[in-house]
């Protein structure tokens, strides 16, 4: 259980890192467009503030991809445990160990490696609702389940 843990921290510790990326680029870009007085150059005012109000939007992006990150992890329960893959699963296979929650790369918890990744990626997709000793296919490899926790 104390792996499951760590990796959950590790995965918050991360949405929670992006969503202050994010909203500093937010701050940043609104202070620029507040900053943006027309000057003699009136085309050129226009093409910044539309280059700011696109990075505007991007942002906005990406701070729904991050809420959505922090509302999957709302919704693990580190605490259950099945032999069938599900959203807060740690699945071992024989070639690497996998997070089933958000898409936050490679973790290591007492020296060895997991891969946060979601439910909704191509890897988090094949791994849902297998269970243990199974195996699978997946980019053309067999990979062998070994344990689920």
């Amino acid at each position: 259980m104390n792996i499951k843990i760590a990796l959950y921290t590790q995965c918050e510790t991360f949405a929670n890192k992006r969503l202050q990326t994010v909203q500093e680029i937010i701050t940043s870009n609104q202070k620029a467009l507040q900053s943006e007085t027309k000057s003699s150059a009136g085309d050129k005012h226009e093409t910044g503030r539309a280059m700011l109000q696109l990075e505007m939007e991007k942002a906005g992006q990406q701070l729904q991809g991050v809420l959505q990150m922090k509302e999957t992890l709302d919704k693990i329960d580190i605490t259950k445990t099945s032999t069938i893959a599900h959203l807060g699963s740690i699945v071992k296979t024989d070639k690497a160990s996998y997070f089933l929650s958000i898409s936050a790369g490679k973790l290591i918890v007492d020296d060895q490696d997991y891969f946060a990744v979601s439910v909704s990626s191509p890897i988090g997709k094949t791994l849902l609702g297998m269970k243990e000793k199974e195996e699978l296919l997946f980019n053309g490899k067999e990979i062998k389940i070994l344990t689920i926790s």
